[in-house]
């Protein structure tokens, strides 16, 4: 085609060039939102994207947390978030959060600029092999290398960023690309590869036999993980029905909180490292184990010969590479989680069997109260962390708004997932495969901007919170009111509780000793800035914090030594867990291929 074909599939007079192309294509893809930075390999986008009115940018500071933006947008949201970086150093710094998203099956878009087709190889200013670099980083990259294939591999790149297992894909655009005139072919026009189509429905004998197996059980549990969230709104809907309807327990990765209700009855709280006692006893202990969506990640199977041990194992999963990968699977469901679900509902007939002797037990376990601490009251006590995290859910509880919680990773991470409720899918927001520091303040900004009317909190450390610190300028100009509430122990302290545990306390490089007044920084990026230092302080913090209607840093400064409790030591089975501190000595049977799992 000579002549470019508008969406509406009349030919335009004007030739467009490759940037008025990818606009457009993105437009079609129901795009609002781009988190970008600019520079010389992508400014014929960045003027194609002045001359329109469709797609907002938001100019994030650092390509890095770009991705982790359009990360939030995309979880939160259900749609594909888009990422627009720059050659050579904007697309390597777009590579963590590429692996981040990779790991999480979270669907991104990056469009990276490339220097001309011409002087690719050449080192030239500003050129990385880009695809050669992302290519372990992403689900799959595309080298545009002719403009009649642009509009056809944008197409497809959204197809196969959502379908299936989603993840991330990459599109390198030379300059010359986006320069040149393009053709925009209809939609299903000049296709390169064939339609992306992967297995949705589980087979029904599959069905059958785990429904069978469901039907035999004395002692079973899901166990649920992102896949559920991934899969939409009805994937959960459905999972609580079916749960309903079999009356049988409930657990979940740190991925898949949200899914099912975690303030429900049937709900065990999250398992894994630092999961629950009563979810972890009765993942050992089921006689059959249902896995939704959910990959059998080391953090949660510890010691793999000793993962649920006598358990009929029941794997409900999109990827059939994640089949057995991990764990022995007695009856594999290849397909979409949310249809799987529904397929076993539709062949689960009558009410669960009789369970009362299972949940007795359960309860027995949930009495311990695994996540239970002591907070001292008087208004100069030091402030435990975990309660300023139980203070801030129920704070958020009487105001009543729609919340959505991001982290960083580290200590706070668990305690937030241990101590503040979702029950809702998409409202947490945390860097789980990947463990990236730095995750939860571009990601909040990503949240904030698809939800302008939300209540958006990032529950944060301060080691994290300094990767990514830029970002509250992104906060300053778009006036976007995340609350960031840093629980201040002034160390790196999940590297500081493996430190005491495993190495005899010598802490080498963990603690903070140059640590900026947040108070005044949060002042100098044009938010409010808040300190409490004892319990008498917090709430008034909380309060001022959820109050006002523009970005805040809340600095809590909370107790140094505390320890992130429950945890299954590195490479232990889930039935050898430390309940508290005074179990500290155990650690001492972290074996050295243990530590090497840490």
């Amino acid at each position: 085609m000579n002549a470019s074909t508008q969406q509406t599939g009349k030919t335009s007079t004007t030739p467009l060039n490759g940037a008025e192309v990818l606009l457009r294509v993105l437009v079609e893809q129901g795009v609002e939102v781009i988190f970008g930075y600019p520079g010389g390999a992508v400014l014929p986008i960045y003027d194609a994207l002045f001359k329109q009115e469709h797609i907002r940018h938001v100019l994030v500071r650092h390509e890095q947390a770009a991705v982790h933006a359009a990360e939030a947008y995309a979880r939160s949201t259900g749609k594909v978030g888009v990422v627009l970086v720059t050659s050579g150093p904007g697309a390597t710094n777009a590579v963590t959060g590429l692996v981040d998203a990779l790991m999480d099956s979270i669907p991104l878009i990056c469009l990276c600029g490339q220097v001309p087709t011409a002087l690719i190889g050449n080192d030239a200013f500003q050129e990385a092999d880009t695809t050669g670099i992302t290519r372990p980083a992403t689900k799959h990259n595309y080298l545009v290398r002719r403009g009649q294939d642009l509009a056809p591999i944008v197409r497809e790149a959204f197809e196969v960023a959502a379908g299936g297992r989603p993840g991330p894909v990459l599109i390198d655009l030379p300059k010359d690309i986006s320069v040149g005139n393009a053709p925009l072919p209809a939609p299903g026009e000049g296709r390169l590869h064939r339609p992306y189509r992967p297995t949705l429905d589980a087979d029904a004998e599959g069905i059958r036999q785990a429904v069978a197996a469901m039907k035999r059980a004395k002692r079973p549990l899901f166990y649920t993980g992102g896949g559920v969230i991934n899969s939409g709104p009805k994937a959960a809907a459905a999972l609580r029905e079916l749960a309903r309807r079999t009356n049988f327990p409930v657990t979940s990765t740190l991925m898949g909180l949200g899914a099912f209700p975690t303030t429900d009855r049937q709900f065990l709280g999250m398992l894994g490292m630092h999961g629950s006692y009563e979810a972890n006893l009765a993942t050992h202990g089921c006689d059959v184990l249902i896995a939704l969506g959910s990959r059998f990640d080391d953090r949660v199977t510890g010691r793999v010969d000793a993962f649920s041990p006598d358990s009929f194992k029941i794997h409900a999963d999109i990827d059939p590479s994640q089949i057995n990968k991990i764990i022995r699977i007695d009856v594999p469901l290849v397909g979409d989680v949310g249809r799987t679900i529904e397929a076993l509902l539709a062949a689960w007939d009558g009410d669960g069997q009789d369970l009362s002797p299972w949940w007795a037990q359960i309860e027995g376990w949930r009495a311990l109260d695994s996540f239970g601490f002591v907070q001292d009251q008087a208004p100069s006590a030091i402030i435990r962390p975990q309660y300023a995290v139980r203070r801030l859910y129920e704070a958020t509880q009487a105001l009543g708004r729609d919340t959505f919680v991001s982290t960083e990773v580290g200590q706070h991470q668990m305690w937030a997932a241990q101590h503040f409720q979702f029950d809702k899918p998409n409202r947490w927001l945390t860097s789980g495969g990947l463990g990236t520091m730095g995750y939860g303040l571009p990601a909040a900004v990503g949240a904030q901007v698809a939800h302008p009317d939300a209540l958006v909190i990032d529950i944060a450390g301060e080691a994290s919170t300094l990767m990514n610190i830029q970002e509250l300028g992104t906060m300053a100009q778009y006036r976007l009111p995340v609350k960031l509430f840093i629980l201040n122990n002034r160390y790196m302290g999940m590297v500081r509780q493996w430190q005491e545990l495993l190495h005899g306390s010598r802490y080498s490089q963990s603690y903070s000793e140059a640590l900026p007044d947040f108070i005044r920084l949060a002042e100098a990026f044009h938010g409010k800035g808040l300190r409490a230092t004892c319990v008498g302080e917090l709430d008034g913090v909380i309060d001022e914090m959820l109050r006002h209607n523009g970005p805040v840093v809340a600095d809590i400064c909370v107790a140094q030594d505390e320890n992130c409790f429950p945890m299954i030591p590195s490479g232990a089975p889930h039935n050898e867990m430390l309940l508290g501190p005074d179990q500290e000595a155990n650690a001492a049977k972290i074996t050295q291929e243990g530590m090497m799992l840490v």
